[in-house]
């Protein structure tokens, strides 16, 4: 059984039918990048990943856990926080806290309600949560030396540059050490010349063997760091393949007119 099944995910925002029973596999270490062009369902297909959007039926299954019962959607909100972790394409940093508060927010969270749903004291849990809080420190600026960034760790959001706040967003992402890591369109509020800098860490996290689905409009990154590629159209999987298959040996009329497009863009 592959580490990621995803099956017959379908999804409607009143009328509009979004995602039209998707499905695909991934495997451990693997790297899929969803390619397509706007509006047929990509973004989408990641939030329903990760519980912010509850697909309306389907089965999502990861290392033999069953996390979305075809059945049972109220089953949904018992997954896993830390299956799936995002990276969005416009940092959702908080932008009242430092980099290492970012990073450290959500750690410190987790680390607490462990703490509480284990029945420890609240003096006791005080003294703990403070033993956390410094782990947790440690570790965060472990990732943020990770991310080429430890010499911003007390610096803001606003004091950043596009590609240094998406660092942020990645290092808050990992630190979390989700099974899985999603990117959804991880350069689209990049200025071009900020844009290598974010692929050079997502690159990196490939070769640390991170499992990850990644939207992007970066073709050659897209063929270049990814195992497989799926191309969606109208809210379907229209092909998928490894990036030879996909880029150069194209079978579907639409994934063709699609390249076709791109490359004239490319051209003017």
């Amino acid at each position: 059984m592959a580490f990621l099944e995803v099956k017959n995910i379908y999804k409607s925002f009143g009328k509009t039918e979004v995602l039209k029973g998707v499905s695909f596999n991934l495997e451990k270490g693997e790297v899929l990048s969803v390619i397509g062009s706007s509006g047929n369902g990509k973004t989408t297909l990641l939030r329903c990943l990760n519980f912010l959007e509850t697909p309306d039926s389907g089965e999502i299954t990861v290392e033999n856990r069953v996390i979305f019962p075809a059945q049972s959607q109220k089953n949904s909100k018992t997954a896993n926080p830390l299956t799936f972790g995002m990276v969005f394409q416009n940092f959702n940093l908080f932008p009242q806290y430092s980099v290492i508060d970012n990073i450290t927010l959500a750690m410190n969270v987790v680390g607490e309600n462990k703490l509480k749903a284990s029945g420890v004291k609240y003096l006791e849990r005080k003294k703990a949560m403070r033993k956390i809080k410094e782990e947790n420190r440690q570790a965060a600026l472990g990732i943020i030396e990770r991310v080429g960034l430890s010499e911003k760790i007390n610096n803001y959001p606003c004091e950043l540059s596009g590609g240094q706040q998406q660092r942020v967003a990645i290092a808050r992402a990992l630190a979390l050490n989700p099974d899985i890591l999603c990117f959804d369109e991880p350069t689209s509020a990049l200025d071009p010349e900020l844009t290598g800098e974010v692929l050079k860490v997502i690159k990196g996290l490939r070769d640390d063997n991170r499992t990850m689905i990644i939207v992007t409009h970066e073709m050659a990154f897209a063929k270049g760091v990814s195992d497989k590629v799926v191309f969606m159209a109208d809210g379907v999987i229209e092909e998928i393949g490894t990036p030879s298959q996909i880029f150069e040996q194209p079978k579907s009329e639409k994934l063709k007119s699609f390249l076709s497009a791109l490359k004239k863009e490319e051209e003017v």
